[in-house]
């Protein structure tokens, strides 16, 4: 892991983070270091509950959403399962779209991640239309 997302990650573990200078990129990456040190259940556990104390921090506590920091953390959970990335340079350049906060559209709506239960608890992705008869 290079330096800079090393240490990134252990001064957001230690929760000494400025959350304005945290970047939307800077939150993939930890996500992507802390991936590859603890499980899916500790790393989700661990890196939901510093987000949370960020935002805490920041004045903001609804900027804190589970469903987008549980669908992001498994998104990026799978894509590093389907590949074999030595780096996270490698793995960002396989997978720039999560770079984007919009990646989630492909399977969420803005009402579904912007309601007051998606803030609390995970929701599943939209359902899918019914098809016509």
């Amino acid at each position: 892991m290079p330096p800079r997302i090393s240490e990134l990650t252990r001064a957001f573990e230690a929760g000494t983070l400025d959350p304005s200078k945290f970047s939307h990129a800077d939150h993939v990456a930890v996500a992507y270091n802390m991936l590859n040190v603890y499980d899916f259940l500790e790393a989700s556990s661990r890196y939901a509950a510093t987000i949370r104390a960020l935002a805490d921090k920041a004045g903001a506590p609804r900027k804190f959403n589970t469903t987008v920091t549980v669908a992001f953390l498994s998104l990026i959970a799978e894509r590093m399962a389907k590949g074999q990335y030595v780096s996270y340079d490698d793995f960002i350049a396989d997978n720039a779209d999560l770079t984007s906060r919009k990646v989630l559209e492909a399977w969420y709506s803005s009402a579904r991640l912007d309601c007051d239960m998606a803030r609390t608890i995970f929701l599943l992705p939209d359902p899918c239309p019914s098809p016509q008869p």
